[in-house]
């Protein structure tokens, strides 16, 4: 599948390359409190494979979870991967996830914010929580899974904001970060955030998909905030691309 900017995509593919070992599965050991790999983590991997220069590449995967996304980078032809979450259960996840994988994947336990500063990479992938989420007093049912992994505050953007300001610091100039996330949480303030840092910035693809359990349980809470149309019952994932200008 070739991926452009501002291209609506077919589904994504459940393979990531050509070989059989790298797919987009649920974990090998399924733990609860890790997010299992979804539509968001499958438009990020096909988007990944249309990224140039990606074999031979030192990659970076932020807010990896069960480092689907390491992995893939790993099968499609990086150099060597560094995966990084604040969860300690989705860390062990994404080791054995990667544990057999073509090249070195560094797993590391800890926030984003801190690896500024700890090197730069041509290829950087962050598929972070996104999904706006409603004061426990607005009265909607919470749902079951690793609210940790999808939950960031009633814009969605509490970690889509402070990733695009440091952005800049992961790229080795000319290389690529892909960012995924919902319509809902604003993909215009991403792509201008992305921008105001110096990087290019563009929506390289989009794909719409029925509402699971977690968006279903809030579509009232989120047509209350005139964030979904009434009686709609689809989201729309966007992928961000920002790219880091060639040093003159």
């Amino acid at each position: 599948m070739t991926l452009s900017f501002e291209q609506t995509v077919p589904e994504p593919s459940s393979h990531v390359g050509g070989s059989d070992q790298a797919q987009v599965d649920p974990d090998p050991v399924y733990r609860p409190e890790v997010y299992q790999p979804q539509e968001d983590s499958r438009l990020l991997v096909d988007c990944l494979r249309a990224v140039p220069g990606l074999i031979g590449a030192r990659a970076l995967d932020l807010c990896t979870g069960s480092g689907v996304l390491a992995q893939a980078a790993a099968h499609l032809g990086a150099r060597s991967v560094v995966a990084v979450d604040l969860s300690e259960a989705a860390v062990r996840s994404a080791r054995e996830r990667c544990r057999d994988a073509p090249c070195q994947v560094e797993v590391r336990l800890g926030r984003f914010q801190d690896q500024v500063g700890r090197g730069r990479y041509d290829v950087v992938t962050c598929n972070p929580p996104y999904v706006p989420a409603p004061d426990p007093r607005d009265g909607v049912e919470a749902s079951p899974g690793p609210a940790h992994a999808w939950d960031a505050g009633p814009d969605g953007r509490a970690v889509l904001d402070p990733l695009c300001a440091v952005a800049a610091e992961f790229l080795e100039p000319g290389g690529t970060m892909l960012v995924v996330q919902s319509e809902f949480a604003d993909v215009t303030a991403t792509v201008r955030a992305l921008r105001a840092t110096g990087l290019h910035a563009d929506v390289m693809a989009r794909w719409s998909v029925p509402f699971g359990p977690v968006m279903t349980a809030r579509a009232d809470w989120l047509e209350r905030r005139g964030l979904l149309e009434y009686g709609c019952r689809t989201e729309g994932l966007v992928v961000v691309r920002a790219v880091k200008r060639d040093v003159a």
